[in-house]
């Protein structure tokens, strides 16, 4: 059976009620939990999916940016994707996600990115693997740092300029947000049962990182979770290290969001930090063109890299394409030799550098010359992609 949709935004507040009862259920939630989920995106950022008039589904768009090769590309984040338990299998969610990505196309945002529920669905719509959400954790008592070459001062929330901080360090690392306000204010706001503590690593005048975190009791064991973290020396790292060492009569483990190849390891006497758990956040091409031109390349290279692309659901992102790259900047035009084929959702990861060409190519997700995949390499060779948000 057939069945029509309608796509669009939210037309009242009666429609509004609609979508949050629907993510509600969908979410387990409370009304309590997505009034102020509503009020901190937007009622204007919402988009449904109707079937005669009536919402059925809808879903919440984030509007930020994404740093790749330390340039922030444009990117909306998807969030809250539900639809009613008795619409599911309608096709109603793939109606929903192809209508988005054709919204975005047609506002020139380059880049999508979410996190799945199940990966097949967002596949349809064009979105693959593009890089990993981690979190690690480690007993306080093997820390055992003592040099601390820089104070921790204790601020409160409300009186330092994070962001700026923060986006000293997200430039350098593929994958982080340039981040919207909602995800600051969640950062921020403190749960009715906790309390969260901010220190700066340094001084007032020129701090070189912070610590945002809080405290919590689990069955015979306390932990100290950070929330965030910046680090932007050598000193801060270290820092970093000896202040949670310090805890260690009080808490049990820390635990932290990272990369998936946490470099903060290298300081630790021994390898005693594991994984808590490891999941991977989908990227859409939504725009070739403006996604490959808006990210910077290591600098000092000149090259260029013939692409073919095929994109099943937006036909301007198929056909040839000519990168061409120096000075760290690229440029896209129409053309060219078509020396590495493959489809938008292959282009995902090699954009992220989730996982080499030479690895992409071994899974069947491109075909290249041995010319293109050594070029494609040179190019797209940066930090292992990750973010340390969830939206």
């Amino acid at each position: 059976m057939m069945h029509e949709f309608t796509y669009g935004k939210l037309a009242d507040e009666t429609e509004t009620l609609q979508l949050r009862k629907i993510i509600e259920q969908c979410f387990v939630e409370s009304p309590s939990n997505t009034e102020p989920y509503f009020n901190s995106i937007g009622v204007g950022s919402f988009r449904v999916i109707r079937q005669d008039t009536r919402i059925i589904g809808g879903l919440a768009t984030l509007p930020m940016g994404q740093w790749y090769g330390g340039v922030s590309v444009p990117m909306t984040g998807i969030a809250a994707v539900g639809i009613a338990p008795e619409h599911r299998g309608s096709g109603a969610a793939i109606a929903l996600m192809q209508n988005v990505v054709r919204e975005l196309y047609e506002s020139g945002i380059p880049l999508s990115v979410l996190y799945p529920a199940t990966q097949r669905l967002y596949r349809k719509a064009g979105y693959e693997q593009g890089g990993s959400y981690c979190s690690w954790k480690i007993p306080t008592q093997s820390i055992q740092i003592q040099e601390q070459p820089l104070p921790a001062i204790p601020v409160a929330l409300e009186n330092f300029e994070w962001q700026k901080l923060y986006q000293q360090q997200a430039k350098s690392n593929n994958g982080n947000l340039e981040r919207h306000q909602a995800i600051w204010q969640k950062l921020m706001q403190p749960d009715e049962k906790e309390t969260i503590y901010a220190y700066l690593l340094g001084s007032l005048e020129r701090p070189e990182g912070y610590i945002i975190f809080r405290q919590r009791r689990g069955e015979n064991k306390s932990y100290l979770v950070v929330r965030d973290w910046v680090i932007l020396t050598t000193a801060a790292a270290k820092s970093f290290w000896a202040f949670l060492a310090k805890h260690r009569s009080m808490v049990d483990k820390v635990q932290w969001r990272g990369s998936v190849v946490e470099s903060l390891s290298l300081l630790l006497p021994e390898q005693t930090l594991e994984p808590e758990f490891v999941e991977r956040w989908l990227l859409r091409i939504v725009s070739v063109e403006k996604a490959l031109s808006a990210r910077g390349y290591p600098p000092g290279i000149e090259l260029e890299l013939h692409l073919e692309v095929h994109d099943d659901l937006l036909e301007a992102n198929c056909g040839k394409f000519i990168l061409s790259v120096a000075n760290g900047r690229g440029e896209v035009t129409r053309g060219g030799r078509g020396e590495m084929k493959l489809d938008v959702r292959g282009l995902a990861p090699l954009y992220t550098n989730l996982f080499t060409p030479h690895q992409l190519q071994q899974l069947g997700s491109l075909q290249a010359t041995e010319t293109a995949i050594a070029t494609a390499t040179a190019l797209f060779t940066h930090s292992s992609p990750w973010m340390p948000d969830f939206f």
